[in-house]
């Protein structure tokens, strides 16, 4: 039996097969069997190696608690980010310019609203005075001088041995010769943002581990909860070892102006279950093979999230 032409013009084309989504769900990642692309975060960081094999339904769970995994293998699976600052400023009691312990050399943020939110610019003390006035270079913005009014109030952020301090002051003078260099009054009220020696700061990014000292591959994914120059908070789908053990571990650093791969060894230094709606076991990390470089992506990267000194810590040359 023929059908007429307007049946045939009627009758709907053949549906196109639906391109792959770069969004995985949890039905498009396989359990036991190895994965067929490279499995990324939002952020582009690798989580799963194309090959891969999911063991248990735990890190399966795991996977799409703590990230949203994307196929590595498609041009649009990376998707910006935005990093916030997660560390609150604890209010300091009276402190004094001694209290400090600020040394010459020391950095120093400029902000030209105090209690705003523009950008910091840097600088650094180059002396005291006996009335507690503070000498410091010429505050820089983009390379270029920037302009100060005598008697104009600015915010100060000071990076001390020790720790974090925020106060304000009062241009005093801008001087050119012998060199240029500003004068400030003597700080007002001061307040000690954090302490130095373990700054952390909470992070939400992908860790990828491995158990024992020695190896060239990685068992399975964590999540770093927050971290420091020295070590990490690390969430992982099961115990990964006791106290003492040690671990290799592999995760990205990004921020404004740095991309850094960390690939180095860490000494659990304690382990609990989580007590949050997830599950999972905490494990306490403290580096021990880093590299200077690598130091030092952890100091800017942990400064970067922080309220106060993320918007120009990394620009100071």
């Amino acid at each position: 039996m023929h059908e007429s032409a307007d049946q045939s013009a009627n009758r709907p084309a053949s549906a196109e097969p639906a391109p792959p989504s770069a969004v995985l769900s949890p039905e498009a990642v396989p359990i036991g069997t190895p994965i067929e692309w490279p499995i990324i975060g939002a952020d582009g960081a690798l989580l799963f190696a194309s090959g891969t094999v999911l063991a248990t339904v735990d890190e399966h769970t795991f996977l799409f608690e703590h990230f949203q995994p994307r196929r590595g293998d498609l041009p649009e699976a990376i998707a910006p980010i935005t990093i916030e600052p997660h560390v609150h400023a604890e209010a300091g009691n009276r402190l004094t310019l001694a209290d400090m312990h600020l040394d010459i050399g020391a950095l120093v943020g400029v902000r030209l609203q105090p209690g705003s939110g523009a950008p910091m610019h840097p600088c650094r003390i180059i002396g005291f005075a006996p009335n507690h006035a503070l000498f410091i270079t010429p505050p820089l913005h983009q390379g270029r001088m920037l302009a100060l009014g005598l008697g104009e109030n600015i915010d100060i952020v000071a990076i001390a041995s020790q720790a974090v301090f925020r106060f304000v002051c009062t241009v005093d003078a801008v001087c050119r010769s012998p060199f240029d260099y500003v004068v400030l009054s003597r700080p007002g009220p001061i307040r000690r943002l954090r302490e130095r020696k373990s700054i952390r700061v909470r992070t939400h990014f992908a860790v990828r581990f491995g158990i024992g000292e020695t190896g060239e591959t990685y068992e399975g994914l964590g999540v770093a909860k927050s971290i420091s120059a020295l070590g990490m908070s690390l969430m992982a789908p099961w115990s990964l070892g006791a106290v003492g053990d040690r671990l290799r571990v592999t995760f990205q650093l990004k921020s404004a102006e740095m991309d850094k791969e960390i690939e180095t060894t860490a000494v659990i230094r304690n382990v609990q279950k989580s007590t949050g709606t997830q599950a999972g076991t905490i494990h306490g990390l403290q580096f021990d093979q880093l590299q200077p470089e690598q130091q030092m992506a952890m100091k800017v990267f942990v400064f970067d999230r922080q309220d106060d000194v993320q918007q120009w810590s990394h620009d100071f040359r």
